[in-house]
């Protein structure tokens, strides 16, 4: 049996409402929230996310591969999955790589994980952006997701591959070059007609490899970035009366590259053992698959589930400060000298710590450092260190300051010194929190965000953001 072993997805905290565009701009907009990757987050951070989430649900299996899909890559001419696979503090001999460039690569990406005989994860992420006062900007949303892919020989499987099939066009329905902040749609019918024959293509396929009927079928995922053609697949492929997952739309908003797996991971967070599963993803052609729940889907814990984190947002975003986070409304920076790129050597030596927060820890005494030291605070023991995860310990605010003169994109930066459970006292940065309601004894988590970004290189590391 090969199917997914786990999955772990992640919706930012940030909300934009949709009436905030209109306000802004007497047009655009709509109803409901889009969710929105804050200043701090790109594509790559977002999949760590997914990927702690899913690691913790797995008890810390360990992939042999990673493989990350993104339509919105941080950097071109440099992998991505690098700085997920360190950060994730996985071992050196797990590959790591893109398979990415368009909403479809994930497909193309699962495909591969599907077909092949080892544990490979598979991440997705997009930060979706638009015109301002376009479609795209209010109707689609920022999100991660990342599964486990395996045999019951690697661990307990919780979805069973059962097989599906693909039709492929090509036809001119969105597109963007490197250098454009958003992409270019051509005319909705035009996509409908072009979409709609290869849903029902692949659909016939899909379910005569299967052996499956649209009866057997307990509840279909559909997406894609066309929404009138999504709106018709499910006739299109001849489904009948089968459910449809809810799409999202209205709190979080189509994510893109992940969002089949995200609604797949909305289905799984509330499935029971035995549900057949339809998966169809309509990006430059029409891609189907059908997974079937086993009996491990009860024991399976996905904390966060899909549900917790849409209600825990905060949708309070104004709509200069996602102009503003997106590099469309360019502001007048504090008066300090421009932010200095991270350099290569250091952070090489530095590794484990830079990317996957892993601390020191005295044998001797058990004290805890941060960053790691070879001279021990207590007792002076020098080079009797053993390495210490801290990624996923939880910690409590000491002290901290509200800084609004120091350089952000959303000032005022919010300066913090925890206390971690078990040992350890860092100064770090707080994100995705009022400054107004920061209090000392504030229990906090860790999360993997961007620094900065100076002259094209990104300095990604840890801040701290509230519990919960």
């Amino acid at each position: 049996m090969r199917g997914i072993i786990g999955y772990g997805t992640y919706v930012p905290y940030y909300r934009l409402k949709r009436s905030a565009i209109t306000a802004a701009l007497g047009s655009g907009g709509g109803r409901g929230t889009r969710a929105v990757a804050s200043y701090d987050e790109d594509a790559t951070s977002m999949a760590v996310e997914a990927g702690r989430n899913l690691l913790r649900s797995v008890d810390g299996l360990v992939p042999d591969a990673v493989y990350f899909s993104t339509a919105t890559p941080p950097y071109l001419d440099k992998t991505n999955a690098t700085v997920i696979h360190s950060a994730l503090n996985l071992p050196s001999k797990v590959f790591a790589g893109d398979i990415g460039g368009a909403p479809r690569s994930v497909n193309a990406a699962l495909r591969s994980a599907l077909d092949g005989s080892r544990p490979t994860m598979v991440a997705a992420s997009d930060v979706r952006s638009g015109r301002p006062g376009s479609a795209d900007e209010s109707q689609c949303g920022d999100a991660a997701v990342a599964w486990l892919i395996g045999d019951d020989a690697d661990g307990p499987v919780i979805a069973e591959w059962l097989g599906g099939a693909s039709a492929t066009g090509e036809f001119l329905d969105r597109w963007r070059l490197p250098v454009w902040d958003y992409s270019r749609l051509w005319e909705e019918r035009f996509g409908e007609h072009a979409y709609l024959p290869l849903v029902t293509e692949a659909s016939a396929a899909a379910l005569k490899e299967t052996g499956l009927e649209p009866a057997d079928v307990d509840i279909a995922v559909i997406t894609g970035l066309h929404g009138r053609a999504v709106r018709g697949a499910a006739r299109a492929a001849g489904l009948g009366e089968v459910a449809v997952a809810a799409d999202l739309s209205g709190t979080v908003g189509n994510t893109g590259t992940p969002h089949a797996g995200l609604l797949l991971g909305s289905v799984l967070d509330e499935s029971e053992s035995g549900r057949t599963i339809m998966v169809m993803h309509l990006a430059d052609g029409v891609d189907v698959g059908f997974f079937r729940t086993t009996d491990a889907i009860a024991s399976y814990n996905a904390a966060p589930t899909v549900a917790d984190q849409i209600a825990a947002g905060n949708d309070d975003l104004d709509y200069q400060s996602f102009l503003t986070w997106r590099g469309f409304l360019e502001r007048e920076p504090p008066r300090r000298p421009d932010p200095v790129p991270p350099a290569a050597p250091p952070s090489l030596r530095s590794q484990a710590w830079k990317y996957a927060f892993v601390g020191s820890r005295d044998r001797s005494t058990g004290a805890v450092h941060l960053p790691p030291q070879r001279v021990s605070v207590k007792g002076g023991a020098v080079d009797d260190m053993e390495p210490v995860p801290m990624a996923d310990v939880g910690a409590t605010v000491a002290t901290f300051t509200i800084d609004r003169l120091a350089y952000s994109l959303s000032p005022p930066v919010i300066a913090v010194v925890i206390d971690f459970d078990g040992g350890g006292r860092f100064q770090c940065q707080l994100t995705d929190a009022d400054p107004d309601t920061v209090a000392i004894g504030d229990r906090v988590t860790m999360t993997f965000r961007k620094l900065m970004t100076a002259d094209g290189v990104h300095n990604y590391f840890w801040k701290a953001r509230p519990a919960g």
